[in-house]
């Protein structure tokens, strides 16, 4: 089975072994008391909502929550981590003048839930670029990830397009690691949720990242109400995509209350 690479938290060399294996792990990254008051902010929407993207591929014992931004202020700070932002620096900006958060999910997977199927997160982009990657994600670790607790499988080296129904079982792999670490891997990495056969659930934060000219997977303008996505730094509304990528995409004629950025 192959390993996963591990890096420091130098964002240049997480950076550089993410582009070379298409996956890697950075351990022990978060504090626990932060690891615990976003598992607290996620408690009541679990409840409230989280079986409402349950279906075939998400599976039936596994809850979702999208929208980070908008059910989390703690969580603003491991979004724009700036462990993530270098790597992003490094990653994205080889291709854009900036970049954008595709997409914030917190996966809660239960017990009994099976292996979910292998897939690369960018395959909704219509086109493929050769040697452009459109986004890269971030596994966040907010309890401990095992092999029997369904740590996230990752095929390393996939990035080189070979086909998923190609990937054999001796390639799979999982990102176990502990609480508060995480794991980075390319948008065109195959990868998928891994079955939980342990007695307590497994939640991960994940939040992908992609180059600023590319329509953002999650609309962050809807998704999160406009007066908190006012409250948040200047940093984070710029991840969400209110800025320009360079100077006329994306451009906001007048902007009458000064809430849009330039690059």
């Amino acid at each position: 089975m192959p390993e996963i690479a591990r890096a420091t938290t130098d964002p240049g060399a997480a950076a550089a072994s993410l582009l070379a294996d298409g996956a890697v792990i950075v351990e022990n990254v978060l504090p626990e008391e932060q690891l615990n008051q976003v598992l607290e902010d996620f408690k009541a929407p679990f409840d409230e909502q989280g079986h409402k993207f349950s279906n075939d591929f998400n599976g039936y014992k596994t809850r979702r929550l999208g929208g980070i931004l908008g059910l989390s202020r703690r969580a603003a700070d491991i979004l724009a981590h700036p462990l993530v932002m270098g790597v992003a620096d490094k990653v994205l900006k080889r291709h854009a003048e900036s970049y954008r958060l595709g997409s914030s999910t917190a996966i809660e997977i239960h017990p009994g839930e099976g292996n979910q199927e292998l897939h690369r997160d960018d395959s909704f982009y219509p086109i493929r670029i050769p040697g452009v990657e459109f986004q890269f994600s971030a596994m966040w670790a907010l309890t401990e990830f095992t092999a029997e607790n369904g740590a996230t499988r990752v095929v390393p080296g996939s990035h080189d397009m070979r086909e998923i129904e190609d990937v054999t079982d001796d390639q799979v792999t999982q990102a176990a690691m502990p609480r508060g670490s995480v794991l980075f891997y390319l948008g065109s990495a195959i990868h998928a949720g891994g079955r939980n056969k342990s007695n307590a659930p497994r939640t991960g934060l994940i939040t992908t990242y992609s180059l600023g000219w590319l329509r953002q997977e999650e609309n962050q303008y809807l998704t999160v109400p406009r007066e908190v996505a006012e409250s948040y730094p200047e940093n984070v509304q710029r991840l969400m995509g209110y800025q320009t990528d360079g100077p006329y995409l994306g451009v906001y004629p007048g902007d009458p209350d000064g809430n849009w950025f330039d690059a």
